[in-house]
């Protein structure tokens, strides 16, 4: 390897010698302090890389000459150390593998070049459902369903475990990703024992899911990538970036009595979000850090997709040294995390100089209150004292649309005339309130009802304190006689072994369980959309009354058809919350002001009555929390219980493809050629789907329930498969006929191409049919015609889901043409060889007139440029031609785009013949 700066050195810790690459070498002529942390990790990891070849002098000093102010615009190549996978995106990525495996051998090259480089490890987390809830059995219950329901998947995954070296799988039952990931894979340092002195670098990486950003709170840079993206960089392929702009926020204070860590992630989003930090790191730094726990930070990294940024990091400090310890990781392992980050410059003390910054912004943490965000959007935070009227202008909203109000102030006035007061927001809620029996007794079901009550996600069960929080919310509940209203659905699904542990230490554990907060498995669950069923007489009261209901929960997203499809209104909440909302049983009541409930004395109980101190909290979490209780959990984190081990799978270099509705042989890569076609403009092209603003990811493809009367539920009873068998969109990534079907077929996504619909909707341009958008698919491809998809901003937002870009390309979507992209998504259509064209400022496809009737011609591709000219000719011989930018950002960008996809440029660059 070259090394231009002479940065190779040698670093003493723990008695070893440990080869490292020095920022000393570039600071004899650069100041590399004023850097921020996160670009000096990227500085490192290219001094590391020089080869005079991916990694130049001028890539380094790009990084070392770097403008704050400046718009990016330097290309590097990042390498991450190592890959994390969840099962969802994690089993494409395999298959994509596996497939490659068998193009290679038929492009006559070796299938066993097909190999992960960098260590990558896949976490089983995205399948456990909540069909069962509410009781000790809950846990066995689900458990033994998601392997019933899994079993195809998981014989895949057994098969990859021996397989493939380098890739290591967790097994179901164990946690979440991201918490494992926090608890017990990161390293901070990163290790390389290959040679004759061990080598120490900034552990980094890439993960198939957007959360991955909350190993930032532990000081590790990484990021979400696409799982295509991530199967390259388990090729050994570099990520190909541009040096980024940092914002920095600074933060103050500390917490009042009263808050809670989630109250804070949700107040940085908010602000971050109004910022506009797309694209960008942000960096967490000042005085504050003092007072804020590295569960804490976690919290704030975590959600960087929702605020988004690429990543949200924290630098290495004193409190990232106490959470190693606390987590049980290796003494040896905590003294070199703690003698590299000081050798090189990475190490945050109280009070030293500050670095430089794109921008900046501050928070006072002193000022942070008790927060929900909702109801469909992660980044519209609600003051719980606001939380009451917030949810009246919701529902107002969904009865003006379904008629139910006055649409306008001469209607009302009309019905004040009629001798009857206009439905106010008062009352709204009580409207078409439906008698429903459940639980032995008869209840009424209104807008406005929780029914939906989650103690689920990474990003707030991976923080002892509001978990000891809602323990004690439960127990102080429980004193007094209050109990969950019995619409209520609640769980609790902990993101590692560890939580039930410290909880059932602290005797907390108990409480919540009486409360119905059980735990129904290790996993991500209504985060995810793995939400389960509600009890049927809720289901048939909230279709019956066409009912806005709500959840609460302890995630990060709460798209709209996301948590559940018959749930209108999602709020994100801290745990402590979470209990608060499941006993009042409804967003219609002021916790601030109304009573929960009342006890068994016929006592009034207010929220403030059960709500736990600060100081209460710390001491059980000081208390009841210890090292060795994670060493313990982690003993065998890769061995799995019985049921894995029973696992019949199958074994050898190549997959025997058996008969599968869960796993199947993509068609990528069938009649590939050892060399790509030449680029060619796009003629003809038909709008497929026309979309307004903040179109997700889950929009495009969704993660939850499979209808029954759906092109893909259709399929799937062809295949011999029971609607109760379905399991999740999510779970069948694996399978290609199920998820392009499945591909913009959202229950919420609202087409201008099918209007006054809501679903997977469009209309057959040439024959005026309004069918589904897979029919319609496959209409045009038997035509040999393009598709388009026209969209408005922050198009793509939300997980990084790789089938929201393989569907789409599957469907013959050849480009998007969008106001504005979400990184990730932007970046997966590139991968998968879609063309990502971007309308000019002040421009849109409504303001330049377009219907999407029209037939599309862009040209200009054949030149790999900036820009493009795009025809829209109508029906009546009129066109409208205007200019969009290609976002294709970088030349290796291109280069996958000119291959088809990253897949098919990895594999000819492995068969020799790129």
């Amino acid at each position: 390897m070259t090394d231009s700066f002479n940065s190779r050195t040698t670093l003493q810790a723990g008695g070893k010698a440990h080869e490292i690459y020095s920022l000393d070498g570039p600071r004899r002529d650069y100041d590399v302090d004023r850097l921020p942390y996160s670009l000096k990790i990227l500085l490192e990891n290219l001094l590391r890389t020089e080869d005079g070849v991916n990694v130049t002098r001028e890539h380094i000093e790009a990084v070392l000459n770097w403008d704050p102010k400046a718009e990016p615009k330097d290309q590097i190549a990042f390498t991450p150390a190592r890959v994390v996978l969840q099962d969802f995106t994690g089993v494409p990525a395999v298959v994509d593998l596996a497939a490659m495996r068998d193009a290679m051998q038929n492009l006559g090259g070796d299938p066993g070049r097909i190999n992960p480089l960098s260590p990558a490890d896949l976490v089983i987390d995205h399948s456990v459902m909540v069909d069962h809830f509410g009781n000790r059995q809950a846990l066995q219950l689900n458990t033994e369903i998601e392997y019933q329901r899994n079993r195809e998947r998981y014989e895949f995954l057994r098969w990859g475990q021996t397989a493939f070296s380098n890739f290591r799988v967790v097994p179901p039952g164990t946690g979440i990703v991201h918490q494992v990931n926090l608890e017990y894979l990161g390293q901070v340092v990163f290790r390389n024992d290959n040679g004759d002195t061990p080598q120490a670098y900034p552990d980094t990486l890439v993960g198939t899911d957007s959360h991955t950003t909350m190993i930032n709170g532990l000081g590790i840079l990484g990021w979400g990538v696409g799982g295509i993206e991530a199967e390259a960089a388990m090729l050994g392929q570099p990520i190909s970036m541009l040096v980024p702009e940092v914002v920095g926020f600074r933060l103050e204070g500390k917490l009042p009595e009263g808050a809670t860590a989630t109250d804070l992630v949700l107040t940085v989003t908010e602000m971050l979000r109004k910022k506009g930090v797309v694209g960008k790191f942000v960096e967490f730094y000042g005085d504050g850090l003092d007072h804020l726990p590295l569960a804490d930070r976690a919290t704030i990294a975590n959600m960087a997709p929702e605020y988004g940024a690429t990543c949200g990091i924290f630098p290495v400090d004193k409190e990232t040294l106490a959470y190693m310890e606390l987590s049980g990781r290796d003494p040896e392992l905590i003294e070199l995390t703690e003698q590299y980050a000081k050798a090189q410059g990475m190490w945050r003390e109280t009070g030293a100089r500050e670095a430089e910054y794109s921008d900046t912004l501050s928070l006072d943490m002193s000022t942070v209150v008790p927060s929900l965000a909702g109801p469909k959007r992660p980044q519209d935070r609600v003051p719980l004292d606001a939380a009451k009227t917030s949810f009246k202008q919701t529902l107002q909203e969904h009865l003006r649309a379904h008629h139910a109000v006055p649409a306008d102030e001469a209607e009302e006035q009309y019905e004040h005339e009629g001798g009857h007061s206009a439905p106010g927001i008062d009352d709204a809620h009580e409207r078409g309130a439906v008698e429903i029996e459940i639980g032995g007794r008869n209840e009424m079901l209104k807008h406005g009802d929780v029914v939906i009550a989650a103690i689920t996600s990474c990003t707030n069960t991976s923080n002892p304190a509001v978990l000891v929080a809602a323990g004690l919310v439960a127990k102080k509940a429980r004193e007094r006689g209050l109990m969950p209203k019995p619409w209520v659905k609640t769980s609790l699904a902990p993101g590692s072994q560890v939580v039930p542990a410290y909880l059932e230490q602290a005797g907390l554990l108990d409480d919540l369980e009486h409360l119905g907060f059980s735990v129904v498995g290790f996993g991500c669950t209504t985060c995810i959309g793995n939400s389960g069923p509600l009890p049927e007489a809720v289901t048939n009261g909230i279709r019956e009354g066409d009912l806005c209901v709500t959840s609460v929960l302890s995630g990060n997203r709460n798209f709209e058809g996301r948590i559940h499809q018959d749930v209108r209104a999602n709020y994100l909440a801290s745990p402590p919350l979470v209990v608060a909302y499941a006993l009042a049983g409804t967003m219609a009541r002021d916790l601030y002001n109304e009573p929960l409930g009342t006890d068994s004395q016929g006592r009034d109980v207010y929220l403030q009555d059960i709500w736990p101190t600060q100081q209460e909290v710390a001491d059980l979490v000081r208390g009841n929390i210890s090292a060795g209780m994670y060493r313990e959990q982690y003993a065998n984190v890769f061995d799995g219980d019985a049921a894995w081990q029973a696992i019949d799978a199958p074994r050898g270099e190549l997959y025997d493809w058996r008969e599968s509705t869960y796993v199947k042989n993509p068609p990528y890569f069938q009649g590939m050629s050892k060399t790509p076609e030449p680029l060619q403009d796009i003629r003809g092209a038909r709008c497929l789907i026309y979309v307004g603003d903040s179109i997700t990811t889950d929009h495009i493809s969704p993660a939850g329930a499979i209808h029954p009367d759906s092109p893909a539920g259709q399929y799937l009873q062809e295949q011999g498969v029971s609607p109760k068998d379905f399991n999740s969109y999510g779970s069948r990534r694996g399978n290609h006929e199920v998820m392009m079907r499945g591909t913009f077929a959202n229950v919420r996504l609202r087409n201008k191409m099918a209007p006054g619909t809501e679903g997977g909707w469009t209309t057959h341009v040439p024959s005026g049919e309004q069918t589904s958008v897979y029919d319609a698919s496959m209409r045009y491809q038997q035509a040999d015609t393009p598709l388009v998809v026209l969209a408005g901003k922050e198009y793509g937002t939300g997980s990084s889901r790789d089938w929201a870009a393989k569907g789409t390309k599957l469907l013959g979507i050849k480009a998007v043409i969008a106001e504005s992209y979400e990184r990730i998504h932007r970046s997966n259509l590139v991968g998968f060889g879609v063309l990502p064209l971007q309308f000019r400022d002040g421009e849109n496809a409504e303001n330049l007139g377009l219907t999407g009737d029209e037939a599309f011609d862009i040209e200009g591709i054949t030149e790999q440029p900036r820009s493009v000219r795009v025809v829209a000719r109508r029906e009546d011989g009129g066109e409208t031609t205007f200019e969009a930018r290609v976002r294709i950002d970088t030349p290796q960008e291109w280069e996958y785009y000119r291959h088809g996809s990253i897949l098919h440029y990895v594999l000819r660059g492995l068969a020799g013949a790129a």
